[in-house]
Order: structure tokens, then C-alpha cells, then sequence
């Protein structure tokens, strides 16, 4: 399919986000199916789509960017595992105003949880997995590929940071910023952090098995070892 392939792949992911809250797909559904379910189908879906879009762009034609040198395939081994403790983490906190927060959460700043590292962590975690392969990757179609999801990563911090001063007093946008970090570790030296959130480290290892998981599956699912040697 070449290119076209590639690009059947990118429109369904991309209408695959927008059309169903503009067709009237999404509320059927959660009529359907209720919130929860709905949202576990969506996700199953996008994972499906993502990971057509991947396999898509390699078999798209080869076009040269740049050299994929030795040291290049470090970059995503050493970055993912990072992305997927932050997916973890990340998934269903306590923070309305990001990707994959609970809407229905009230924020509450004397327990920012994750937040208070960075109250973004699963479009830091895209950032990363994109990002990082941006790199090991430099044919076209990946370029393609993984620069857009980077782009949109890094482009929805803004937008999620005005949802958030929209929604909230102003006194509460400034104990909302000051309570979160786009990215900080100064609560992972912080006793009382660690001790509040111990929660995390499940999630944290939770991650890091779905990585090795990962890891063994990418050379069956995408027919390319993520191995730097």
C-alpha cells in the first residue's frame, strides 16, 4: 500500500479523535455502554489505530532524513522506561485539567499527588515516546509520525493550562500552578511527598513490567528489535 497505506492509517487515527464528539458517537455510546465502558472501548480503538499508524509508516517508502547512527537507539530504550511509569501514574489521577485525568476530580493542592512532578505526566509521557523515536527514526514516514505526536504533546500543555485558569477562581489557579510543576523533582527528595503518595510506587512498577512487557513484544508486533545492540 505504500503511502497510501500510511495515510488511510494517519486520517482513521486523526478521525477517530474528532468525529465521534462531533457526530454524536460519543454520547451514544456512553448512553450505551456508560462512561467507564465507553472510554475503555476508546481507548482499546486508539490503541488498535496507533498501532496500525506505527506498523503504517514502516512499511511506507524509505526516504532518508538523516543516518540512523549506533547511539540513536539509546535514546528510546533509555527514554521509555521513564514514559511508561508516567503513563501509569498518570492514568486516572486526581487532576481534571490534562490528558487522561479524572473530569470529575476536584483538584485538591495539599495533596497534588503526580502533579506536583508534573501535573501533565501522560502528554510528557507521549512527548517522550515520541520524541525519543523522533530520533532513532529518520525516514520520512516516521518523521512524520512522530513529529506530529510530539508537536501535539507539547501543544496541549497550553491549552490544558487554560482550561484549567478558565474553570478555576483565581485564587484557585494560583494554588493550582503553584501546587503542580510542568516538570519537577524536587518532590521525589521530599520524605513527606513520598510518604503521601506511596501509592505511586505500585504504580511506578506497574509501568516498568508493562515496559519489559513492551519491549519483548515490539520485535512480534512491529518487526524490529528496541534493543540498542
Amino acid at each position: 500500500m505504500g503511502w497510501t497505506g500510511f495515510i488511510l492509517a494517519l486520517v482513521a487515527f486523526t478521525a477517530s479523535h474528532y468525529l465521534p464528539a462531533r457526530t454524536g458517537l460519543k454520547t451514544a455510546g456512553v448512553a450505551r455502554l456508560g462512561a467507564r465502558g465507553y472510554h475503555a472501548v476508546y481507548g482499546l480503538v486508539s490503541l488498535l489505530l496507533l498501532g496500525w499508524v506505527v506498523v503504517a509508516a514502516g512499511r511506507a517508502p524509505f526516504v532518508t532524513l538523516w543516518p540512523a547512527e549506533p547511539w540513536t537507539r539509546w535514546v528510546p530504550f533509555a527514554a521509555m522506561p521513564v514514559a511508561f511509569v508516567l503513563t501509569a501514574a498518570g492514568l486516572g489521577c486526581a487532576q481534571p485539567f490534562t490528558l487522561g485525568g479524572k473530569r470529575a476530580a476536584v483538584f485538591d493542592p495539599a495533596r497534588p499527588g503526580i502533579a506536583a512532578v508534573t501535573r501533565h505526566p501522560l502528554l510528557l509521557a507521549l512527548a517522550l515516546w515520541s520524541g525519543a523515536h523522533l530520533v532513532a527514526n529518520g525516514d520520512l514516514a516516521h518523521a512524520i509520525l512522530f513529529g506530529a505526536f510530539l508537536a501535539m504533546s507539547v501543544g496541549f500543555v497550553p491549552l490544558f493550562d487554560a482550561r484549567a485558569r478558565a474553570a478555576l477562581s483565581p485564587a484557585g489557579a494560583r494554588a493550582f500552578f503553584d501546587a503542580t510543576a510542568i516538570l519537577s523533582l524536587a518532590p521525589l527528595g521530599d520524605a513527606d511527598w513520598r510518604r503521601a503518595n506511596r501509592g505511586l510506587a505500585i504504580r511506578a512498577g506497574i509501568g516498568l513490567v508493562l515496559w519489559l512487557a513492551a519491549l519483548l513484544l515490539h520485535p512480534l508486533v512491529f518487526g524490529v528489535s528496541p534493543l540498542p545492540v
